[in-house]
């Protein structure tokens, strides 16, 4: 259990599971993330909405960042049909979620994001619950554009979409 509550990102940060860290200083630079992180996160991950992961950094104890991953599902018609192609023709496909994301000022230009992207996409796709894809809300244009950079396609429904198995031939691994 103790290996899924926290895992090594890099040698100077830690993934953990939101317990009780202090999270009044985070700040992000955008109030929605920021109000929902030291605010309303809790309730989520109280109710079984989502689960929130942070980016610990270990000599410091300070919280990098964090994201949110809950279960979805992808309506197959705002799929790209090649992307489809090889799906079962049911309304829709299961999928991992990634809520919020969000960076601490602080560690600005040493990419927090990346990272805390790397994390969740490794966390669901070596999950035993199966999705067959990562869907992430983009909170802006900036966000949109991170999404972008990692390899997510805009989707009509507004959301980002990566297949989990784009996600471990990224990671290097075997889809």
């Amino acid at each position: 259990m103790e290996a899924q509550r926290r895992s090594p990102v890099t040698a100077r940060f830690a993934s953990e599971i939101l317990a009780g860290h202090d999270r009044r200083a985070f700040a992000s630079g955008n109030d929605r993330i920021d109000g929902y992180f030291r605010q309303a996160v809790s309730q989520d991950v109280r109710r079984r909405y989502a689960t929130c992961y942070l980016l610990i950094e270990q000599e410091t104890k300070a919280i990098a960042g964090f994201y949110t991953l809950a279960a979805s599902g992808v309506d197959l018609a705002a799929v790209p049909e090649a992307l489809t192609a090889r799906l079962p023709r049911y309304p829709t496909v299961p999928a991992a979620l990634i809520g919020w994301l969000g960076r601490d000022l602080s560690f600005r230009g040493q990419r927090i994001g990346s990272m805390l992207l790397g994390d969740a996409l490794h966390r669901v796709a070596s999950s035993p619950i199966a999705a067959h894809a990562i869907v992430a809300d983009a909170i802006d244009d900036d966000a949109a554009e991170f999404y972008r950079r990692h390899h997510f396609i805009s989707v009509p429904s507004g959301r980002f979409y990566l297949p989990v198995s784009t996600a471990h031939r990224l990671a290097g691994g075997s889809a």
